[in-house]
């Protein structure tokens, strides 16, 4: 519910959602929490807690390093829940979105995790690994606990993205482009029929990511969708700023946040 109301607050001010992500635990779970009352504090609406784990096949370099050094450092799902809850105290109105994959949500026991979703404050996740076929496989605990499964579709999905987008909740997340995430410097998709036929098929939100690296980008690309969702470059200002990454977080939101309301 959260996620929705979020969208419709931005869409009724005539504005774009912004959705950042960051890799949980990477500097520790202080510095998590931290960088993630900066985003708020700057504007971000949705917040992406990553999951850090040691295969992640949807992430490019930055990420898969941020992932290593946070697992390396003891970071656990369990560890994690509790930070959100911790976190969940103080900001009572922002989403938090889980991206992880679907073996975490399978070794630490669906329904055990669904649970600790409700218990924490988590509205949906995020599962990049899990074919739209088999949503099945997590999408009875997700519809019972109120949690959001959130779809992705891709340029190269053609066909079957109306039977995606026709089926999305919360918002559906819509990769910019072919590959794994990273910033790029340009994209190739031609975005107009990509979204064209998204909208036909959904009156859902959706959201652009994969690859928008700074606030030129953003603004350039929220033309297309209801919102937009920054990772790797978030990531990466706090693998080179570590424990003191959060103001550096802060002003990069706020520039991303003032390109959107431009």
């Amino acid at each position: 519910m959260r996620i929705r109301e979020t969208f419709e607050k931005r869409k009724n001010s005539g504005q774009k959602a912004l959705v950042t992500y960051i890799v949980s635990g990477d500097y520790g779970y202080e510095t998590t929490k931290e960088n993630i009352r900066e985003m708020v504090r700057a504007g971000a609406d949705i917040i992406e807690i990553g999951v850090p784990f040691s295969d992640p096949i949807a992430e490019g370099i930055v990420i898969q390093e941020a992932s290593q050094h946070s697992l390396s450092q003891g970071t656990t799902l369990k560890g994690i829940f509790q930070m959100v809850k911790e976190l969940r105290e103080e900001i009572k109105e922002t989403p938090f979105v889980m991206m992880m994959y679907l073996n975490s949500i399978y070794r630490f026991g669906t329904k055990k995790f669904f649970d600790l979703c409700n218990e924490c404050g988590i509205d949906g996740v995020i599962v990049p690994d899990m074919p739209y076929e088999e949503k099945d496989e997590i999408q009875g605990e997700a519809t019972a606990h109120r949690v959001d499964n959130i779809s992705l579709v891709t340029p190269t999905s053609h066909d079957r993205i109306s039977m995606i987008a026709g089926d999305a909740e919360g918002f559906l997340y819509c990769v910019s482009s072919i590959g794994v995430t990273g910033t790029r410097s340009e994209f190739t998709t031609d975005f107009d029929s990509f979204f064209d036929v998204i909208k036909k098929n959904s009156e859902i939100p959706c959201a652009v990511g994969f690859g928008i690296s700074g606030p030129e980008q953003a603004k350039t690309m929220s033309q297309y969708c209801d919102g937009v969702i920054v990772g790797s470059a978030i990531v990466k200002l706090i693998s080179q700023h570590g424990t003191e990454s959060p103001k550096h977080v802060y002003e990069f939101t706020h520039s991303l946040r003032k390109a959107l309301d431009e």
